[in-house]
């Protein structure tokens, strides 16, 4: 049962991923969109997020409980010495989520909708940014529950030049996703060309900061290379998310966009894969030496077990309404 739980897990972050994702990168295409171009992306992007942007965070729950009830060690030590990017990114969630909201349906339209509008900007901005800093702070040993000082202990865990690299690459990511998953919402020619310049760009952003995530590896001595490139399945992940961009490319050019979301999804799970299937199942790497493993720190086997039914037993209630929702508003917008 620990391989299902471990499942759900792994599922709940790669959905967090690509569907939160592509909600944080709404604010920031907006963002990096000129002031003339802003009102249509807006519109564009509210199309494209707003009738489920608020379920996809319950990816996010389903994973944190998952971590709290079956691998408490893990969640614990999360929690205590990532707690300052975590508080931040729950901010930055609420703050985000409350902007958008206000600022389409605040019932009076006065000079708080601009600072609705730049707190969901930034709020966007940097939620992904933190979350990014917390992922680089899980393998680059940089959390070392052996320091003496506070700094060590609760700042320079996560603070340092490959987490502020991973934090711009996963804020790159979710920009390219918002770009990618807005081009079947355009309603005209004007739109659609719009979008796929933003799709352009975000692509360069996501290749600038992907080489600059390696340069900070290196810099900080942590073998990032050898974990993706050593092993057949790191090169094949990588191939398969290098063709996928081609074929992204070449359906953007034949305006053809059936299948982009489809394969813009699989390229975020191939870079998933090459970044952590060479130190799994080991989700924690610390600066003393020790890891934290899925299969070893794990809660008691009736925990488990029971966690491991809840989560199929729940699925088989949640995941079929919550994907007829996602259909039926997709048909709704395309009416």
């Amino acid at each position: 049962m620990i391989y299902v739980v471990i499942g759900f897990l792994w599922l709940s972050v790669c959905l967090y991923v690509i569907l939160g994702g592509a909600d944080f990168g709404a604010g920031i295409v907006e963002l990096m969109t000129k002031k003339k171009n802003r009102k249509h992306t807006e519109k564009i992007m509210y199309e494209s997020i707003a009738p489920v942007w608020e379920a996809n965070h319950m990816w996010l729950i389903i994973a944190i409980v998952i971590l709290f009830v079956g691998f408490p060690e893990i969640y614990t030590t999360l929690s205590t010495y990532l707690h300052i990017p975590l508080v931040l990114m729950l901010v930055g969630i609420i703050a985000r989520g409350t902007a958008f909201t206000f600022r389409h349906y605040d019932a009076v339209e006065d000079r708080w909708q601009i600072i609705y509008t730049q707190i969901f900007y930034y709020a966007s901005l940097l939620t992904p940014f933190f979350l990014g800093l917390i992922a680089a702070a899980t393998v680059s040993k940089s959390i070392n529950p052996d320091a003496n000082n506070f700094l060590d202990l609760y700042v320079f865990s996560w603070l340092n030049w490959f987490g502020v690299a991973v934090g711009l690459f996963t804020v790159s990511l979710c920009a390219y996703l918002a770009s990618i998953f807005s081009l079947r919402e355009t309603s005209d020619r004007l739109e659609l060309e719009l979008m796929i310049r933003k799709s352009h760009q975000t692509m360069l952003f996501v290749v600038i900061t992907g080489l600059l995530v390696f340069l900070a590896a290196y810099l900080s001595g942590i073998p990032l290379t050898k974990w993706i490139f050593s092993k057949y399945l790191g090169v094949m992940a990588i191939s398969f998310a290098t063709v996928a961009l081609g074929l992204i490319l070449r359906a953007m050019h034949k305006k053809k966009l059936l299948p982009v979301r489809a394969l813009a999804g699989f390229q975020i799970i191939m870079i998933l894969v090459a970044a952590t299937y060479q130190h799994n199942p080991d989700i924690i790497l610390l600066g003393n030496g020790h890891h934290l493993s899925l299969l070893e720190h794990i809660a008691s086997p009736k925990t488990i077990s029971a966690l491991g039914w809840a989560l199929v037993l729940g699925s088989l209630f949640i995941l079929p309404f919550l994907f007829y929702l996602m259909i039926s508003f997709t048909k709704a917008s395309n009416k």
